[in-house]
């Protein structure tokens, strides 16, 4: 693997949502520097110093990088990076309409260093999106799940089965993008959202369907294989 090679696997174009950081951060750096060197004044040096490196953390923070999902359409592969920090039966959100049979619920912790980027864990279509505010704890704590703002999605398979995943507000996240709508077809590992800046993601599966992952094993959205469906 040559050099450049290397690097696209660690560099990798942001996502649209890093626009707004990377253009106020970029043009306060330029500004402030210029400024600074023309007035002689330190304070808005420091500001350029501040602007340029959260210019840097925007880059990496919304990183999105391509990625390579297991060509089969017998598994459920992880919505996203992180670690997993509970696997427990529970019923899928009320929200949703789902039932209230418990199923296997796999939840994903994202630091602010993990890939935000959100990705459907199968192939189907998008039944129902159901956003519920709600308060920003730390997402790792199992009552995130209830009392966290989130956004909910059901997604039916291709042979009628249901599963759903929800996006979790943490303690500095205060926006949930979700880029889908219902109705709409998706692939496996394709894009439908993103959680600024950390934040959970819960899968739940359908019935009968067993987990193949373990609590404290570390996710790769879109590829890492979490049930056989």
């Amino acid at each position: 693997m040559s050099l450049l090679e290397s690097l696209k696997l660690v560099v990798s174009r942001p996502h649209p949502e890093a626009r707004p950081f990377l253009l106020a951060s970029g043009a306060a750096s330029v500004v402030s520097y210029l400024l600074g060197r023309k007035l002689r004044c330190p304070k808005l040096r420091l500001l350029g110093h501040a602007s340029t490196g959260f210019f840097g953390f925007c880059l990496y923070f919304f990183r999105d990088p391509e990625r390579v999902t297991p060509a089969r359409s017998d598994v459920a592969v992880a919505p996203a990076d992180g670690h997993i920090v509970s696997i427990e039966k529970i019923a899928p959100p009320a929200e949703l309409g789902m039932g209230e049979t418990p199923v296997w619920r796999i939840a994903t912790f994202l630091s602010v260093l993990d890939v935000h980027v959100n990705r459907m864990p199968a192939a189907g279509t998008v039944t129902r999106i159901a956003y519920h505010p709600g308060l920003f704890l730390n997402a790792s704590l199992d009552k995130a799940s209830e009392q966290n703002e989130r956004n909910a999605l059901s997604l039916t398979l291709p042979d009628g089965r249901m599963l759903a995943v929800v996006q979790i507000a943490g303690l500095v996240a205060r926006r949930i993008v979700c880029s889908v709508s219902e109705g709409m077809q998706m692939e496996a590992g394709e894009r439908f959202g993103l959680i600024r800046f950390g934040s959970r993601t819960d899968l739940y599966l359908p019935p009968g369907v067993e987990p193949l992952v373990a609590v404290g094993q570390t996710m790769v959205g879109g590829e890492t294989v979490m049930a056989r469906l």
